[in-house]
């Protein structure tokens, strides 16, 4: 399958929405997908006409996470497969750091289950909204194999005690419990999901695009920082983003109580 037929992609009104689109795998993260994944992401990062990114998928389901048959058919290399493992370990953390470095915020739509290395990209994107059907679960420790790549996500999204118990227990999450604990958003029945998702995609879409590339930046960046230095940095950010254009347009409307304006981008 070429890279083209496994990653669909649909641009409507400033929101694109790509599709994994693999149902035979459960949309596997195989080297083909995380390459694809990886192209688009590049392209979206430069295309100014996007706003806000739905992460969708073909079938019933999100994602199962790595493709271990794939992965497994690699022991037979002269390594036992190391060099191939580490390699393709850090070509996905590349893909989901790309997420996250993203200019546009990425809203992943989950249904069925998000597992492993999936349920990473679930707690990688910006935002996320899930079915009332979907489950979620770090599973690898079930096989004997720790989700140490999805912890780093995991851990950055839900308190310890909470990731710890996903990371040593493996079970299966239902959507309610995982919107307690933090990972998604907005839990809906499964009938209403993509509507959900593009509802919130609409909203950001219709934000000032400079504004948001700013703020989603500044956000992850402050996250690793000490509080004093976060709040310098914070503070230098928003004079920064006091200079663009769209916030001197759009603050001058709101003390006016005109209509807010049509933004530009600068």
């Amino acid at each position: 399958m070429q890279n083209d037929d496994l990653i669909l992609r649909a641009d409507i009104d400033g929101v694109t929405v790509l599709t994994l689109n693999a149902p035979k795998s459960i949309n596997a993260l195989s080297e083909a997908m995380l390459r694809a994944l990886s192209d688009t992401f590049d392209e979206i990062a430069e295309d100014r006409s996007v706003k806000a990114v739905i992460l969708r998928t073909g079938g019933n389901h999100f994602c199962a996470g790595h493709n271990l048959k794939e992965m497994s058919a690699r022991r037979a290399d002269a390594d036992g497969g190391f060099q191939y493992f580490q390699d393709l370990f850090a070509t996905c953390s590349a893909m989901m750091l790309r997420v996250v470095r993203l200019p546009q915020p990425v809203i992943a739509e989950v249904k069925g289950i998000a597992t492993a290395a999936g349920c990473q990209l679930v707690a990688s994107c910006d935002l996320a909204v899930a079915a009332d059907n979907a489950t979620f679960a770090t599973s690898g420790v079930n096989i004997g194999l720790f989700c140490s790549t999805p912890m780093v996500a995991l851990s950055r999204n839900v308190p310890r005690k909470l990731a710890m118990e996903m990371l040593l227990l493996g079970e299966f999450l239902p959507a309610a419990r995982v919107a307690e604990m933090g990972l998604v958003n907005r839990v809906v029945p499964l009938a209403e999901l993509e509507a959900a998702s593009t509802e919130m995609a609409w909203i950001i879409a219709d934000k000032s695009p400079s504004a948001v590339k700013i703020g989603k930046r500044a956000y992850y960046e402050q996250l690793e920082m000490p509080l004093e230095e976060a709040y310098a940095f914070a503070g230098r950010t928003m004079a920064e983003n006091m200079m663009a254009k769209d916030a001197e347009a759009g603050i001058g409307a709101f003390t006016r109580k005109e209509p807010m304006p049509e933004w530009t981008g600068e």
